[in-house]
This record gives structure tokens, C-alpha cells and sequence, in this order.
């Protein structure tokens, strides 16, 4: 597909000028070699702060260049986009609310030198982050963590962290804080490296009696929850971006192979069939696009918050995604489900993207509160 999207009124000149130099940048360097996932994040990372672009993963956040970037990213390599990703989402809570010395991380991670991780899921805590156990008490100097996280990206490679733990200050999700953790620090133990079915680097972390000085706060104790969306509300869009790029790569994919693959004589785009299912594909992913970069421009343009604008956006262009890539590997018959292929690939790269940053469901939910009244279901 073409970048006529580009020439919508959601972007500048800047933001062109961004997709033309990055598509070039990714042209030399990706795809990457995934047979260590680790080593492929690590090297993504150094490359990533070595072309510039984790300069945009921090500081002043502009939501529309997150965007392209991702969607960028996702298309030629989803690991690219994950390690783009986790230096943003890792240290957003510091771009945001961090203080002049927990901001000199901020400086390694954009320049590639360090790699982020952000910590709030728990076993007994995922979409509800109220339900958050790990615990922060004050004690002389600081303060003293205790408990668990898990599903942690960057988990086992990161060297810094963000951390949300309970410090008490009133029940449920007005009693949580936000801490900066270095990776070394005495008491934090990977204890599970967790393997999923589009690989990427994850573990379970235990912390006990993780002592770490009062700077370490980010932002005001009981806070933490609020820091959380804050920070979701500028990267949740961004998970629709990646979900987009993932159905342009399909799209692009199932044209070649439908013009390519001949049936009866004839190219198999030649088939009505099979022309309606071109059409709904792109039609999701024009959909998407214009959800996606409305909830991004909204935010640039100084909207306190875009709860509802991201949950849609993220919503929808997740699930359109899975729909569009399922018909991918439909078109590419036997082909599809090969593994290695791109779009068995793609298949297993887009099924995390409905859960994480909050899940379908969770976001249909965010979106019907937002439309009803202060108290009501």
C-alpha cells in the first residue's frame, strides 16, 4: 500500500520528513536475526539509539511521531518494534513526572546505552491494577519493597526499572507509587524466564527487601496510579500503531501472493472472492489509521487525557488486525501456516497485542464509562 495516509491533516511536514528518513533506516537494518532474543534486543537497542530514533522514545513525547514510528518498526520487524517500544513505555513515567536525576537515565535509554522495563503487572494483578500487592514502606533513607512481578518486558535484560508498589496512603488504587529501580539492585531476582509464542524477552521478578533511597520516588507517594494511566494514555495508541503496521506488512504480503498464485489459469486476484476480501482488509486498516492518529493528534494538541480516544484506537486496531492477518494466511493457503513464513509470523506477533496495555475487553469497558454518566453502571 501506498503512504497516502501521510498526507492526512493529522501530521506535519516533520512527521513526513520522519516516515521517509525511517523507512529508509529500517530498509538497511531489518529485519534482524531473532534466534537469540536476547542478543537481538540488545543490538536492536544499540542500533536504534546509534540512528536517532530513541531520542522520540523520551522527554517531550509527541504521540504522532510514537506512532509512526512503531507502525514503521512493526512492518519490516516486530522485535524492532518492541525494542522501540519498551525504551518509551519503560521510561514514560520519567519523560513525564521524573525528576532532574532520575531523568540521567532517561539519557542512556534514548541514546541506546540502557535498556528500560516497565513493572506493574503482578500474578494477582493484570487489568486490575487496584489489586496491586507488592508493598513500599518507608523506612530510614528510603524505602523498603517487597513482593512480586510478572509478564515483565525487557525482564532478565533490562537495566533500570519502573515499579509500582503499595505504599498505603488509602486503599485500592489511591494507595500506589511509582519507584525508579536500577537492575543490580541488591534483593531483585529474575526468577522465571517466561517463553510465549512470538518470542521476546520476559521474566517474573521477586523483589525482597529491595532497599532503595528516597529519590528513587517518582513523582508524589500515592500517585503511582495515576502516573500508570498517564503513561498508558500516551502509549496505549502506540500499541494500535504496532497492530497497524503488522496489517499493512499483511496486506502487502497477500497482494503479491494472490497476483502471484494462479488458480484455473488464472491469478487469483482475479476472483471476485477474493477481491471482497482485499477490500475489507484495507477498509480495517484505513479504519484503524484514522482511530489511531486521531487519538495521537488529540493528544499533541495539548488534551489533558485521551482515555476514550487510545481505548479506541487500541481496541479497534488490534482487532482488526487479528482479522486482517487471519485472512492473510486464509489467502496464502498452505503457505501461510508455514513456519517462518511472514504472515505465520505476523500470526503469532499480533495475538499478544489484544491483551497487554490492557486487553480488549478492558478497553470496551474503559470506553462505555466514558459514556455515561459520573455513578452510573
Amino acid at each position: 500500500m501506498g503512504k497516502s495516509f501521510l498526507d492526512w491533516p493529522f501530521f506535519d511536514a516533520r512527521h513526513r520528513d520522519l516516515a521517509v528518513a525511517l523507512e529508509a533506516w529500517c530498509s538497511a537494518h531489518l529485519p534482524v536475526d531473532h534466534g537469540d532474543v536476547d542478543a537481538a534486543c540488545r543490538g536492536l537497542v544499540a542500533d536504534l539509539g546509534a540512528g536517532g530514533w530513541l531520542q522520540h522514545s523520551g522527554g517531550v513525547l509527541d504521540v504522532r511521531t510514537l506512532c509512526l514510528i512503531r507502525e514503521t518498526l512493526a512492518r519490516h520487524d516486530g522485535l524492532a518494534d518492541f525494542a522501540f517500544a519498551m525504551q518509551g513505555l519503560g521510561m514514560g513515567a520519567v519523560s513525564l513526572f521524573g525528576s532532574a536525576e532520575q531523568r540521567e537515565w532517561l539519557e542512556r535509554t534514548r541514546a541506546g546505552a540502557a535498556i528500560a522495563g516497565f513493572a506493574l503487572t503482578e500474578p494477582g494483578a493484570g487489568s486490575d491494577v487496584a489489586a496491586t500487592a507488592t508493598t513500599a514502606e518507608r523506612v530510614q533513607g528510603g524505602w523498603l519493597l517487597n513482593g512480586e512481578k510478572t509478564w515483565i518486558s525487557n525482564g532478565g535484560i533490562a537495566d533500570v526499572y519502573v515499579i509500582f508498589a503499595r505504599t498505603g496512603e488509602a486503599p485500592g488504587a489511591r494507595g500506589l507509587s511509582a519507584f525508579l529501580m536500577p537492575a543490580d539492585q541488591a534483593g531483585l531476582q529474575v526468577v522465571e524466564r517466561l517463553e510465549v509464542i512470538a518470542p521476546h524477552p520476559l521474566a517474573r521478578l521477586r523483589l525482597e527487601g529491595v532497599v532503595l533511597p528516597g529519590g528513587a520516588l517518582i513523582g508524589r507517594a500515592g500517585e503511582g496510579f495515576k502516573l500508570a494511566m498517564a503513561v498508558l494514555d500516551v502509549f496505549r495508541s502506540t500499541v494500535g500503531a504496532a497492530a497497524l503496521g503488522f496489517a499493512r506488512r499483511a496486506l502487502d504480503e497477500t497482494l503479491a501472493r494472490v497476483q502471484a498464485r494462479r488458480i484455473q489459469g488464472q491469478p487469483l486476484a482475479e476472483l471476485q472472492m477474493v477481491q471482497g476480501h482485499i477490500a475489507d482488509m484495507a477498509l480495517e486498516i484505513d479504519a484503524a489509521a484514522l482511530l489511531i492518529y486521531r487519538a495521537a493528534w488529540t493528544k499533541d494538541q495539548g488534551a489533558a487525557r485521551i482515555t476514550r480516544e487510545a481505548a479506541m484506537a487500541k481496541l479497534f486496531a488490534t482487532e482488526a488486525a487479528q482479522r486482517v492477518i487471519d485472512m492473510a494466511v486464509q489467502l496464502h493457503g498452505g503457505e501461510g501456516v508455514r513456519h517462518g513464513s511472514v504472515v505465520e509470523r505476523l500470526y503469532r506477533e499480533i495475538r499478544a497485542l489484544r491483551i497487554y496495555e490492557g486487553a480488549s475487553d478492558v478497553q470496551r469497558v474503559v470506553i462505555a464509562r466514558s459514556l455515561m454518566p459520573r455513578g452510573g453502571a
